[in-house]
């Protein structure tokens, strides 16, 4: 591995101010959201929905990096030119989703392992063709605590696929975005995802130590420490912010250089608030920023639906998104 080029896409990414959007759904994926809006779920129409966020004006000022699906990266815009060259003359760095998706952990199971580091070396070079510097693999871990979940086994395997994929990218000079999720879903308090969120990032760095990975190159997607979904007590947002830098001073090492939050189905506004409260701690070791997906495209699609009138007041609307997750990088809310 490069180590030079890995610790320089790092600090491209981290740059003061901006974050990462996440526009790496699968069709199937996007197809949900499509049918909403009764948009037709088309190829074409996918990488019009990217071209309208790729090419907002501005977007430079607040998106250091875009994390897209196979399917994207290999799309062209509407001048003929791939979307990764043409946010790289942007100064935007392209990402790819390099998982293929979860599979079930056991027969009799809710939980879920991650699948596709079978060729995964040769993807990343494939990749590299197209502009890629950097990777996601997304773990899932799902809480059930009335059936004992999630398990050890199933912790275990999932962060040891997630510390294979990391060397795997740092040997190709890809900087592996680590994402181990604990699902919202489900009606655990606030205290068991803080407890589940810390065994798993303590496996996690005990397998990627295991493996030899380069610490200073990669970066954390990790969940926030929230209560599910479905559980009648929330927490206010000074008492997530709270949990969650403590958990992390408690787990994650000062050698990463970035966490780059996922947003797991928040709010927008509460995602907003909950990163710019944790950017009010001084003296932290590592860049606190965003990596979001639904959190920054939410009010673009439901405004764009599919129409070309609609593009300039969507591109509006995700610019605006993506200024207010800047402005809590820096520990403001507007």
């Amino acid at each position: 591995m490069n180590k030079n080029i890995l610790t320089a896409t790092i600090s491209a990414i981290l740059s003061k101010g901006k974050g990462i959007l996440a526009a790496d759904e699968t069709p199937s994926n996007i197809g949900k959201k499509f049918e909403v809006l009764h948009i037709e779920n088309s190829a074409e129409n996918r990488r019009r929905y990217r071209e309208m966020l790729f090419t907002a004006p501005g977007i430079e000022a607040y998106i250091s990096g875009v994390i897209m699906q196979d399917e994207t990266i290999n799309q062209l815009n509407s001048q003929g030119k791939e979307f990764s060259a043409a946010l790289k003359e942007k100064g935007v760095l392209s990402g790819i989703k390099v998982d293929l998706g979860v599979a079930p952990f056991n027969a009799d199971s809710i939980e879920t392992i991650t699948q596709g580091l079978e060729g995964l070396g040769e993807r990343l070079d494939q990749y590299k063709k197209h502009h890629a510097t950097f990777a996601k693999w997304r773990a899932v871990i799902h809480i059930d605590s009335l059936q004992g979940k999630p398990t050890i086994e199933a912790i275990r395997a999932n962060v040891e696929a997630l510390a294979e994929y990391a060397l795997i990218c740092q040997q190709h000079d890809i900087v592996p975005i680590v994402e181990p999720e604990v699902l919202m879903d489900g009606t655990q308090t606030i205290d068991v995802s803080n407890q589940v969120t810390r065994d798993v990032l303590k496996a996690l760095f005990d397998a990627l130590n295991q493996k030899g990975v380069f610490l200073d190159g990669i970066l954390l997607k990790p969940n926030m420490v929230i209560a599910g979904l479905m559980c009648p007590e929330q927490a206010a947002a000074e008492i997530v912010a709270q949990k969650t830098l403590e958990c992390f001073k408690d787990t994650v090492p000062a050698e990463i250089p970035g966490v780059v939050f996922l947003s797991g189905g928040q709010r927008d506004d509460f995602a907003i608030k909950h990163l710019a409260l944790m950017n009010q701690t001084v003296d932290l070791p590592w860049v606190l920023t965003f990596s979001y997906g639904r959190a920054l495209q939410r009010k673009a699609l439901t405004t764009w639906k599919g129409q070309d009138a609609t593009v300039a007041a969507a591109q509006k609307a995700f610019i605006e998104q993506a200024r207010l997750n800047s402005l809590a990088t820096l520990g403001q809310l507007a």
